[in-house]
């Protein structure tokens, strides 16, 4: 993180995924962070499970800030974004939705999807 970006973020990126509830929290998430993994995910998905080590892998070696979401706690909010399926990764970049994954993805893959916009 270079000092412009920290000044610029109203707390330092979180190392580990932060659990979201609601549009509101997630519209404060992606305001108070540069880029912003969404993982939206349910506790009963074997995907889910199977990516979720490479989710807080990625929360912990990137500059990108984690955030998930659990679909069946939060449907309106999935349904705000097109959810259809989980697994589904959602990278916000200065506030705005710049890409979307859906599926099991390798980590190398979701680290460069990252690196285009924390670089």
């Amino acid at each position: 993180m270079t000092a412009d970006t920290a000044s610029e973020a109203s707390s330092t990126t979180p190392t580990d995924p932060v659990h979201i509830d609601g549009q509101d929290e997630l519209d404060e998430f992606v305001a108070d962070n540069d880029v912003v993994l969404t993982d939206f995910y349910a506790d009963w998905c074997g995907p889910c499970k199977m990516l979720e080590p490479v989710v807080d892998s990625l929360a912990t070696e990137t500059d990108a800030a984690v955030a998930k979401v659990d679909v069946d706690a939060n449907q309106p909010l999935a349904g705000a974004y097109g959810v259809r399926g989980v697994p589904t990764l959602v990278l916000f970049a200065d506030g705005e939705q710049v890409e979307e994954v859906v599926g099991v993805q390798g980590e190398d893959q979701l680290r460069s999807l990252i690196e285009r916009y924390t670089e």
